[in-house]
């Protein structure tokens, strides 16, 4: 599972299909409607978010948004309804390491993608997070 902490937009068509299907997964998991990946690190950041139901859904609908920007259909009755929400930190380090990990999927499986998001030296982050100096982060799975 991978949520990603980068913005949307970078990712390729496969890529944003495959985050809706993993947050939606993560969603349920935080609700504990499911058996597996209670202790997935990518979750630990929404479970220590003070509603992280709340924080999972703010974060499919910035990734609803990116889809709807592209022509995509994805089923919004499938999260909450938006609401705001309070950010949640993710490191520097961390945003770069995720764009490199991006860049290596990309150069194989999108190319187009891949040449748009070359230059790129200092990624945005995905909205519900908030940059901050700092390493790797410690549920990063290297």
């Amino acid at each position: 599972m991978r949520l990603w902490s980068l913005h949307p937009e970078y990712l390729d068509a496969r890529g944003l299909v495959a985050l809706w299907r993993e947050g939606l997964l993560a969603r349920k998991v935080l609700q504990d409607q499911t058996k597996g990946y209670k202790n997935h690190p990518q979750v630990d950041r929404f479970y220590a978010h003070l509603q992280p139901t709340v924080a999972i859904d703010c974060y499919l609908w910035y990734v609803y948004e990116e889809a709807v920007r592209r022509g995509y259909h994805f089923d919004v009755g499938k999260i909450g309804p938006k609401q705001r929400c309070s950010k949640i930190p993710v490191s520097d380090r961390q945003l770069k390491y995720e764009l490199n990990h991006l860049k290596t999927k990309l150069r194989l499986r999108d190319l187009s993608r891949y040449k748009k998001i070359l230059a790129v030296k200092k990624p945005r982050a995905h909205p519900l997070f908030k940059e901050a100096k700092g390493g790797i982060e410690s549920w990063e799975r290297k």
